[in-house]
């Protein structure tokens, strides 16, 4: 695959995949807060109607954090479309989480 039909091919993918994301945070620190706020208006800017988050709060669910593997929030898990990507952090700069997310022309 060319490299501008692999843009095009992401492209195609972020207009008509339905995406599920995982938030894991802990409570309500300011961290988790900013982090549900951020995902909140990145989906509304850029999956309108397309997106769905689940919020997993480690707090009340420490055995499942760790059994997935999450050891820092807030996390972010892009659940599908496949592949499945991660990011850490309150998810601040837009333009990285984009990227991460494969929801971003470029984005690997």
């Amino acid at each position: 695959m060319s490299k501008s039909s692999a843009k095009g091919a992401r492209a195609g993918l972020a207009d008509r995949e339905t995406f599920l994301f995982r938030l894991y945070i802990a409570g309500n620190t300011a961290n988790s807060v900013q982090a549900i706020t951020n995902l909140q208006a990145i989906c509304q800017k850029h999956l309108r109607d397309r997106h769905k988050i689940e919020m997993v709060d480690i707090l009340q669910e420490p055995l499942r954090a760790l059994s997935e593997g999450v050891l820092v929030t807030p996390s972010l898990v892009r659940v599908s479309p496949l592949p499945v990507r991660t990011i850490v952090g309150d998810l601040s700069d837009t333009s990285i989480v984009l990227r991460t997310l494969g929801l971003e022309e470029g984005a690997k």
